[in-house]
This record gives C-alpha cells, sequence and structure tokens, in this order.
C-alpha cells in the first residue's frame, strides 16, 4: 500500500507521527462508454464555453456563481487557506464509541506508526480499547477541514472521517407522521422472526454476485470472439494513446487468459502475455501469434468493414 498523507497524531503532551493509508479498496470492473455502431470509444473533452477551445487541467480555475455574478478561485488563492498547512489529527475529546452514530461514518483509512513512535502508537491503542471509547479528531485531508473517530481495530489505529452534522439530513416523510398501532401479537411474532434469524456477523461469506456474474459474461464473450481490436476503437485517437503508454485492461487480460487456456489443454507451449492486468504486453516476436478459426476471423473482419463503412459514411455527409 502506498500512503497517501504523513502527519502525527497530537493529544495533550504526546505526540505521534504515523502514517495514512486507504483501508478500502473499489473491487468494481472498469467499464468505459462506447459508440453503439461502431465500438468507438466517447470522450468527454473540458471545452471552454466562452473561446470553445478544449482546456488542459493546468488551465482550469475554480468558481463560485453567485446568481448573475461569478467569483473565480484561483490555486494560489485556495492555497492562501489554512486547511493544508497542518499535518495534525487533533485529539478533541474521548466519548463511549456506541454514542457514534453510524451514518456519520465516511471513509475509513489505517494508521501506521513511524519507526519512532511505535510505544506511543501502542499505547493511545489499548488505551482505546480497554476504556473502549473513541478519539474525536479534527484534521486536514486534500483541501479539506474534516471531523474524524480515531478508534482501535485489532492491532490497528483506524481513523474514519465523519460527516458534519448539518451533512445528515433528517428524514421527513409524510408516512412518518402517523400513529401506525402495532398490537402485542405482531410483535411477538416479528421478534420470533428475527430470533430465528439471529446469528453472529461473518462478512466473507457474502459476495458481490453482480460483479461476479459481469466477469463471467466478460468472459464468455471472449471465449466466443465476440470481441473488437481494442486499438480499433480508438479511431483517431488511437496515436495519442500509444504516445501515453500502452495501458492493458481487465478486458485484455481476461482474453490473454482465454488463448492460454486453450493452448493449455492443445498441450501447446506458450509464454504467458501477462500475469495480471498491470502488466505489460509481451513483444510479438517472443509470443507467437495464434491462428484464429475460421468464424472469429470472420467476425473481426466484419467488424473492420462496419467500422470503415460507418468512418466512410461519416466523411461522405
Amino acid at each position: 500500500m502506498r500512503a497517501l498523507w504523513k502527519g502525527a497524531i497530537t493529544f495533550g503532551l504526546v505526540n505521534v507521527p504515523v502514517k495514512l493509508y486507504a483501508a478500502t479498496e473499489d473491487h468494481d470492473v472498469g467499464l468505459h462508454q462506447v459508440h453503439d455502431a461502431d465500438g468507438g470509444r466517447i470522450r468527454y473533452e473540458r471545452r471552454c464555453e466562452v473561446c470553445g477551445k478544449v482546456v488542459e487541467y493546468a488551465h482550469i480555475d475554480k468558481a463560485y456563481a453567485d446568481g448573475k455574478t461569478t467569483v473565480v478561485l484561483t490555486e494560489d488563492d485556495l492555497k492562501s487557506l489554512p486547511e493544508e498547512r497542518s499535518k495534525e489529527i487533533e485529539v478533541v475529546e474521548f466519548v463511549p464509541s456506541e454514542q457514534i452514530d453510524p451514518i456519520m461514518f465516511d471513509r475509513s483509512y489505517f494508521l501506521e506508526p513511524e519507526k519512532t513512535a511505535t510505544k506511543s502508537y501502542a499505547l493511545l491503542r489499548r488505551a482505546l480499547e480497554e476504556t473502549d471509547r473513541t478519539a474525536i479528531v479534527q484534521f486536514s485531508l486534500r483541501q479539506k477541514t474534516r471531523l474524524g473517530a480515531l478508534r482501535s481495530r485489532g492491532k490497528v489505529l483506524m481513523l474514519q472521517s465523519l460527516l458534519w452534522d448539518d451533512e445528515v439530513r433528517e428524514a421527513d416523510f409524510p408516512s412518518l407522521k402517523d400513529d401506525m398501532r402495532v398490537s402485542p401479537q405482531e410483535l411477538k411474532m416479528a421478534s420470533s422472526l428475527v430470533d430465528n434469524m439471529a446469528t453472529d456477523f461473518a462478512p466473507d461469506k457474502f459476495s458481490d454476485e453482480y460483479q461476479e456474474q459481469l466477469r463471467q459474461l466478460i468472459a464468455a464473450k471472449l471465449e466466443k470472439g465476440d470481441a473488437l481490436d481494442t486499438a480499433a476503437t480508438f479511431g483517431e485517437k488511437a496515436e495519442e494513446e500509444a504516445d501515453r503508454g500502452e495501458v492493458v485492461d481487465l478486458m485484455e487480460a481476461l482474453r490473454r487468459s482465454v488463448e492460454q487456456n486453450r493452448a493449455a489443454k492443445k498441450g501447446t507451449e506458450t509464454k504467458p502475455a501477462a500475469k495480471k492486468a498491470g502488466a505489460k504486453k509481451a513483444p510479438a516476436k517472443k509470443t507467437p501469434a495464434k491462428k484464429a478459426p475460421a468464424k472469429k476471423a470472420e467476425v473481426r473482419k466484419t467488424g473492420a468493414k462496419k467500422a470503415t463503412t460507418a468512418k466512410s459514411a461519416k466523411k461522405a455527409s
């Protein structure tokens, strides 16, 4: 893991230098948008509405619109604010852990102690664990002043950013105003159902079925040869993307995996093209190209003809 931030926990006269790491990660399959007619990638450009030019990030400022007036805030303006000057996770108070409403939890981070602060780090963690309390802290991260909850989780200190009180909305529904009465028999029956389904929470027995099915769908389409040449989907942007460096995505990794499995079944010795999605593509001369079946060749050829026809029609118009 790569540290996102370095600072120190401060409470009283104690200072604990730490590194901050993201405690969670997104496992969703990365998908992008394409044109349904030819599979070309859909791109969104940062275009100025005044001059009509595409603007690079380096020339983009932030602004606040107040009716007919807009206030432009430059990078220097934002740097003048004090929020990023502090590198401290300041402990404000210690509260009973059960008093923090879970709805307030936002992002979760792990804190790693610097080598010189392992004892003070362990002391704070044990103190929170023994007293069953959570430290309410204030800190700055990514140009925002934040409220946070510092607590013990096993052998590590965890920092969870909290929403501000005015960011939590009130539940205001018409149905909540009705005085709905529940009979003792109904309550007893519901309680009995809860008892029958009661167990200890084991998060590892649950999985994201949608993402699993999505991966199976992608693999099945690759197995049938229902895929396009990735370079062809870039159109006129292909050379520009090549200059930025080759990016091997999940689709490419799956395609190579299918080819390797086919070769293994036939007893053909092939060199693995990539062990994971982030690996670079092996040189073509070291990995002999495998001839595709006639039907697959026809599918690719037909797809190429459709793309060519679409481009020709666009130029003609």
